[in-house]
């Protein structure tokens, strides 16, 4: 499934219920955002999921001051998906740089993966790239070995560039590696041109 989501409502997938709010994320948003993302990543928690990192890294995924920095750049937004509770059971980063977007910071608590909630995200991701911004093309980057990942991006589209960044070892901001081999691979992705209606 390669297409992104049309801009109209789309009729909510079992992980999104009816109750589910989309919304761009504020500077009280910042705690929680950060336990979600170390929830959905790093430790026995995470592998409740299969989006965990635990099998390759340690130690934290991001802390409050990054979530803060992402918030303060300019053309940079934190997408949330409101749970039922109130809390965030979903999120992700665009920054716009250029004609394209970057995406980052994608992550779905544990108990609310499976149920097509991360499709829902990302295709909302892209349509804020297209409209907001006018991008042509979205680019990420994933750790290379995770190939379960990189399939479930190229199954929506997305195709490797070929490109690697190297992985900041030494930063344990960024986690502690059980691995010496670790490096990001960049994936991009071809937008459709951008639609008349906000995606929020």
């Amino acid at each position: 499934m390669t297409a992104a989501e049309p801009t109209s409502t789309p009729t909510a997938p079992p992980a999104a219920a009816a109750g589910t709010v989309f919304r761009t994320a504020g500077a009280a948003d910042v705690p929680a955002l950060v336990a979600l993302v170390e929830s959905a990543y790093r430790g026995e928690s995470s592998r409740a999921g299969w989006t965990t990192e635990a099998h390759l890294l340690e130690g934290q995924r991001t802390d409050e001051a990054a979530v803060a920095e992402l918030l303060g750049r300019p053309d940079s937004v934190v997408l949330l998906v409101e749970g039922d509770g109130g809390g965030p059971v979903a999120c992700c980063h665009v920054e716009r740089r250029g004609t394209a977007a970057y995406f980052g910071m994608f992550s779905v608590s544990p108990t609310a993966q499976g149920g097509g909630l991360g499709r829902r995200v990302l295709a909302r991701a892209e349509e804020w790239a297209r409209v907001e911004w006018g991008a042509t093309a979205m680019e990420m980057t994933v750790i290379e070995q995770r190939p379960d990942l990189i399939a479930w991006y190229e199954r929506r589209g997305f195709a490797r560039t070929g490109e690697f960044e190297p992985f900041p070892y030494g930063d344990e901001r960024f986690g502690v590696p059980l691995r010496t081999d670790l490096r990001f691979a960049k994936l991009a992705k071809q937008l459709a041109g951008p639609s008349a209606q906000r995606a929020f």
